[in-house]
Order: C-alpha cells, then structure tokens, then sequence
C-alpha cells in the first residue's frame, strides 16, 4: 500500500524499526526542548501530512519504553486519523509520573500504525432478543478471572 506523505521537519519520514513491526515512530518537531510537567499534558506537533487510503486510518499509540520508563503515554490513545485529514499530525502526550520529562527535538514520541477499516450500515432491533446470543453473553471487565 502506498501513503503519500509531506515531511515539513527536519526529521527523517517514520520507518519500521524491524521486519515485523507494525508500528513506525514518530518524532517531536520541536525547535527547543519542551518540559511535560507531572500531569501535564501538550500537543506536540510531528512535521507531518498524511495521505491515506479511502479505506484507512493512522492510529497514534504511544511507545513502550517512554511508557514504562518515564510514564509518558498519548492521551486519546489510540488517536485516530481519518482518511480525509489534511492536517499536521499532533501527538497529545501526558506525564503520568512525579517527575518533569524534558522531550527534546526529533525524539520518538509515539508510533504510528495504519490499518484498514470497514464502515458499517446499523440496523436498530427493538429488543435484546434480537441479539443473537454467545457462551460469554454480557460477560465483561474481567469476567472470566485473573488467569
């Protein structure tokens, strides 16, 4: 598949770190450092326009090492990017830790994952009963244990 993309950082385009990854980083378009207080949260622009398919979106999702290793994560996660978007692509990052988190210019912030999607027609049934029915029913939120 084939995604136009305009590149207005000096970042080098996002690219899979490994043959089998899904995701590709992406980077902090900043001119100077910017500072994520404990709880704070910013939109921090990449550089980047996007191109997709009819058919696709981008989904933003944050990186596990700034996850577990400083507690930074995207706030809407995952953030979706619709097909007909147009505009720069922003990462919304929040510090989730009790330490100030300097992100310095052209650092990996998040990744970026593009999947294919199907639109839906829904049908409204007047009942319940119309569902049809599963072993797990409305079982849910950890109805099945810890194990």
């Amino acid at each position: 598949m084939i995604v136009k993309i305009y590149n207005k950082s000096k970042n080098q385009l996002p690219a899979y770190a490994s043959a089998y990854a899904a995701g590709m980083d992406l980077r902090a378009d900043l001119s100077e450092p910017v500072v994520l207080q404990p709880l704070e949260r910013k939109l921090i622009p990449t550089g980047l326009f996007i191109e997709l398919p009819p058919d696709c979106e981008a989904q933003i999702r944050p990186r596990s090492g700034l996850a577990l290793k400083h507690g930074i994560t995207v706030l809407n996660t995952p953030g979706t990017i619709d097909a007909d978007y147009r505009g720069e692509i922003g990462v919304i990052l929040i510090n989730l830790s009790q330490e100030p988190f300097e992100i310095q210019p052209g650092e990996r912030i998040a990744q970026m994952v593009i999947a294919q999607f199907r639109q839906v027609e829904l049908v409204e049934v007047s009942s319940l009963d119309e569902l049809s029915g599963t072993e797990r029913g409305a079982g849910g939120f950890g109805h099945s244990g810890k194990q």
